[in-house]
């Protein structure tokens, strides 16, 4: 038996064998070949579809639509998936529609144009995906407050991204200005990939992971991926806040707005934000005795005492103790910790940014904070000074003024 006569048995073998609908079509829309799949498929005997126009298998109220579809496609033909992102349906010889996935190809030969189209009947999978919809809205019914708190996180972290992307010109063109661009730009790449991927693998491995429990005595294990879906969001988040903050900072957009702050209840609010960025048994052991209030702009001193903080408990596994006074006119704060510490010579290029420490390259983290945190304080006039000792670990002492309210 030649090659020739084998390879046409194989391909034989292979179209009336596989395990889904094929049609070819001429120019014309006419149907030439179908294989025995597509004919159960649609419902008519072995070759009963030959010589009838395509549009015997298409809903009727879509067909004018599909007809200009077809001559667009006829004029660029190129083998893609037909409708991405559509639902859609093809009808059977008894009238009824089933829901399909198409893809598209096409050949030449003794100089006509004949189309191929794969068809796979989805109503399982459709089925399947409507179930999912439906177990998924039942856990949305006991989980209503964490589901909308992670849909508003995601569309924050949607517009965020946009927003970075929007301003991602902006920035390299700043960068362009400073003496170190090349090393910049090479920190932020490396680190900017790293920090996406771990939070976005996590993410897409609890999402995955959600699909397969859709049992009631599994609402535990959805619970525990919900957790870590939110936790990753919430991490993503702080990192876009930092990017925007860099931008926001080096083009001179942020205002301050003065008002009176209730200070310990600002300082409660804080610990609980940093709830989720905390390990196991660490706390934020918090000492405050100072004026119930003070008049400053209560948004920056936020970011200031968020980044600081959540720095002192990503460096230190025991508690981080903040300590809050008031002296010679000033809000006197004071954040120590017990961590990895800094060394001499990583002290010099601190307030740089996308800096990171020698010994800190296997921690999370962007190298913003603290240059956030300096600029933050230039804003409201206020100050800090940093000491630390290598694996000792660090103490912040943050000094804020009062403003005026016409500041």
């Amino acid at each position: 038996m030649s090659t020739l006569v084998i390879s046409r048995f194989q391909y034989e073998a292979i179209f009336n064998e596989a395990a889904i609908g094929i049609l070819v079509t001429d120019a014309s829309s006419n149907i030439v070949l179908t294989n025995p799949f597509a004919d159960r498929l649609f419902g008519y005997e072995p070759h009963e579809l030959k010589g009838k126009n395509i549009e015997i298998l298409i809903p009727n109220h879509l067909r004018s639509r599909h007809h200009d579809h077809q001559a667009k496609y006829a004029s660029h033909p190129q083998d893609r998936p037909m409708g991405a992102g559509l639902d859609l349906k093809a009808k059977r010889k008894d009238e009824s529609l089933f829901p399909v996935e198409i893809s598209l190809s096409h050949f030449r030969e003794d100089g006509q144009m004949f189309y191929i189209a794969f068809i796979s009947d989805v109503t399982l999978k459709r089925k399947v995906e409507m179930e999912l919809i439906l177990k998924n809205q039942e856990i949305n019914q006991l989980n209503e407050t964490l589901e909308e708190e992670v849909k508003s996180r995601t569309q924050a972290l949607q517009n965020t991204l946009e927003q970075l992307e929007a301003n991602t010109i902006e920035l390299e063109n700043a960068l362009q200005k400073e003496k170190e661009l090349g090393d910049l730009k090479t920190r932020f790449v490396s680190m900017a990939s790293h920090e996406f991927r771990t939070p976005l693998t996590s993410i897409l491995s609890s999402a995955t992971l959600l699909e397969k429990y859709q049992k009631a005595e599994e609402q535990d294990k959805r619970e525990q991926h919900i957790r870590r879906i939110k936790a990753s969001v919430n991490h993503l988040t702080m990192i876009l806040e930092e990017f925007l903050s860099v931008g926001k900072l080096e083009s001179g957009n942020v205002q301050i707005h003065v008002s009176t702050i209730e200070l310990e209840s600002l300082f409660m609010e804080i610990k609980s934000d940093l709830i989720p960025y905390k390990k196991v048994n660490q706390k934020i052991n918090l000492d405050f005795k100072a004026s119930e209030t003070w008049v400053s702009d209560e948004s920056v001193i936020r970011k200031i005492l968020l980044n600081a903080l959540s720095n002192a408990l990503k460096f230190s596994n025991e508690n981080v103790e903040l300590i809050v006074r008031e002296e010679n006119n000033l809000l006197k704060i004071n954040i120590k910790d017990r961590g990895i510490g800094i060394s001499d010579e990583d002290k010099k290029h601190l307030f740089e940014r996308f800096f990171r420490g020698s010994n800190a390259t296997v921690i999370p983290g962007t190298g913003l904070g603290l240059h956030l945190i300096d600029r933050y304080l230039e804003l409201i006039q206020g100050r800090m000074t940093l000491e630390s000792e290598l694996n000792q670990g660090t103490q912040l002492t943050i000094e804020i003024p009062k403003l005026n309210h016409d500041e």
